[in-house]
């Protein structure tokens, strides 16, 4: 099954955490935002915390800046996945080392760009 959760996921369309929502919806993915200011994205539920989505889901996909995604990596860790997504923007040497540190298999690229489509169609 493929699951992905969008950590940063955004309600603003012109964001990176919201098209990479629009984008893995569009090629099949059982979508998980999470956010914790927001209820709905897209018209999908929203999760406070990774710790709060129902699955274990497959991929992990991260829009949060660097100190952001060192505090929730150890929750990211405790709930797992296959793959960790670090996007753009989100990595530094101090995220990477942290994450496989915690054992998760770090992919630093542009999910959106991964499952076929385009930031800049979306």
């Amino acid at each position: 099954m493929k699951t992905v959760a969008i950590m940063g996921a955004s309600t603003d369309r012109s964001k990176f955490g919201n098209k990479a929502v629009r984008a893995f919806l569009q090629q099949g993915y059982t979508v998980y935002p999470v956010n914790p200011k927001e209820s709905k994205i897209e018209g999908l539920t929203c999760y406070a915390s990774i710790a709060d989505v129902p699955v274990r889901p497959y991929k992990v996909s991260v829009y949060l800046p660097p100190p952001v995604v060192l505090k929730v990596l150890p929750a990211i860790a405790a709930k797992g996945c296959d793959e960790l997504w670090l996007n753009p923007g989100t990595e530094s040497n101090e995220v990477i080392a942290a994450a496989e540190q915690l054992g998760l298999n770090v992919v630093q690229a542009c999910s959106i760009v991964a499952v076929g489509m385009s930031p800049g169609v979306l």
